[in-house]
């Protein structure tokens, strides 16, 4: 197989990649040139919202593209119709955030989504990732693969949700530890999507899956018990019911990264039906392997992750956590 990767040097893009290798296949990476791209790649130099911007992409042939993109839906479109007639399929890494608000738990790939436009700018993250599955359907019709991402986690992580809560559970100490513990979670690793993704691909599947774990592969509970298996460091955690989080005015998601209190967002996030999904192949590790190996992956790079630039930085800090609780 040969893959074209649009991006491919971080996160989800360089996990894709990297499976694409392990894998044999012939992979070149497109992109900006700010960060290397895996060893075994060939690489291909440019800026998607620059003018002829797509210029390295001109010529060759590809059985497989691979796009991450999460900005301007005319870049998608743009690309898409480039390729079109040199490529067998495009998987678009899409988002479950594509789904109008609210939407109840148990919603599958035929729920309402938000209204978007592959000729559109940038305007907002949910619209952009519709405009963006467009695009691909419009320039590649029943080939375009649009893989609708939960919540993602794992080694490359560059969003500050996982890494943030391995190094609170390695700082030890009474530790606040959202509740309640049994509440599920809904998420996938990197490197389950990634894999997942390729084989789809490879065997022609087209259209929209909900890619992420079913409801309940991890609780909070489960989550930073792996945490404190990963780093080998038992923190005294006080569980804290969700009513006197709020109101201490800590924000869920953000501040509490991955938590949130049941409820419409929850039940929003949390709550995607991946029947069809698993019904395709799809498998997840457990929560104890994504926390182990993104711990030895943060302490590989020193024990601080990436961070991307276009998203708020994650995680309460330590003076708010005491005065909660108390100490």
């Amino acid at each position: 197989m040969r893959l074209l990767m649009l991006g491919g040097t971080e996160f989800v893009g360089r996990a894709i990649t990297e499976d694409a290798l392990d894998r044999g296949w012939e992979v070149t990476v497109f992109h900006r040139g700010h960060h290397a791209p895996p060893p075994g790649t060939s690489a291909l130099h440019g800026d998607r919202t620059a003018p002829d911007g797509l210029a390295a992409l001109a010529e060759g042939e590809w059985d497989l593209v691979v796009d991450t993109w999460s900005g301007a839906p005319a870049a998608v479109r743009d690309s898409a119709r480039l390729l079109a007639g040199r490529a067998a399929g495009y998987a678009y890494i899409s988002s479950c955030s594509v789904y109008t608000y609210p939407a109840p738990a148990g919603h599958a790939e035929d729920a309402p989504v938000v209204e978007g436009s592959p000729d559109a700018g940038s305007t907002a993250y949910a619209e952009d990732k519709r405009g963006g599955e467009l695009a691909a359907v419009d320039a590649f019709g029943d080939r375009a693969l649009l893989v609708r991402a939960g919540l993602i986690t794992g080694p490359y992580e560059n969003v500050g949700r996982l890494p943030w809560w391995l190094n609170r559970v390695a700082r030890g100490g009474p530790m606040l530890a959202p509740g309640p513990r049994d509440l599920a979670l809904q998420y996938i690793d990197v490197r389950d999507l990634a894999r997942w993704t390729l084989d789809a691909a490879a065997a022609g599947l087209g259209g929209a899956y909900n890619l992420v774990a079913p409801a309940g592969h991890a609780t909070m509970g489960s989550l930073l018990d792996a945490c404190a298996a990963a780093t080998g460091v038992r923190p005294e955690l006080r569980w804290t019911d969700p009513a006197v989080i709020l109101e201490a005015g800590i924000e869920p998601w953000v501040q509490l990264p991955i938590w949130l209190p049941e409820g419409e967002t929850y039940d929003y996030m949390f709550g995607n039906d991946v029947t069809k999904a698993l019904t395709a192949g799809l498998t997840c590790r457990p929560v104890e392997e994504t926390a182990a190996d993104t711990w030895t992956w943060l302490q590989s790079i020193g024990g601080v992750a990436p961070q991307r630039p276009d998203r708020p930085a994650k995680g309460i800090s330590a003076e708010q956590e005491a005065a909660l609780l108390g100490l």
